[in-house]
């Protein structure tokens, strides 16, 4: 049986996915075709990873799914470390990507390659994060929680209200995604096409 939480997490973490596929895809752009670089659109999506997966996703991870399991089966103890100081790396890497947008915004294009590196870093290193979720946290959660574990986390990350992928989104977080999806153009999203 695939649990309610189970799924709200999947979906968060594609909506987070997509948003590091948005500026993958901006930064190549630049790079290999001259695109002029969407300052906007850039400071919306560094955003959008500030206030979502920082902001309501990992603290709901810490507080919620990593303290049941690490009850329930403490074998996962070592994991459980490792991902939790993966969240607080991430905070930096995030600081790390925003300082890079700056001095790209002030000092132009000598600081695009230092741009692109810092996206690339923070990407790759979310992406293994939560493939380390999903494939050896979620896997040992499905094992070890009892119904009550599964519906007291349920309730928490129902709380989060996914801006992607429709869970009740919640105002501010649908505000802003669907900022994102204005400015972008396609096929990130429907915003006007670049000159």
């Amino acid at each position: 049986m695939t649990h309610k939480a189970l799924r709200i997490i999947e979906d968060e973490h594609q909506s987070i996915a997509a948003v590091l596929h948005g500026l993958l895809y901006l930064v190549r752009e630049t790079a290999e075709h001259g695109a002029k670089p969407d300052l906007l659109l850039l400071h919306a999506m560094l955003d959008y990873i500030v206030a979502f997966p920082q902001s309501l996703h990992h603290p709901k991870e810490d507080e919620h799914l990593f303290k049941i399991l690490r009850q329930r089966d403490p074998q996962a103890a070592g994991l459980i470390d490792e991902l939790e100081g993966e969240h607080a790396r991430g905070e930096q890497l995030i600081q790390d990507l925003k300082d890079a947008l700056v001095r790209y915004e002030s000092n132009g294009p000598s600081q695009a390659a230092a741009f692109a590196s810092a996206v690339r870093s923070y990407a790759d290193f979310h992406w293994d994060h939560m493939r380390k979720e999903e494939q050896q946290v979620l896997p040992r959660a499905e094992k070890a929680f009892t119904e009550s574990d599964w519906d007291q986390l349920s309730a928490a990350f129902k709380e989060n209200d996914d801006p992607l992928f429709g869970i009740k989104p919640r105002d501010e977080m649908r505000q802003l995604f669907q900022r994102i999806l204005n400015l972008a153009p396609p096929p990130i999203g429907v915003g006007p096409e670049p000159h």
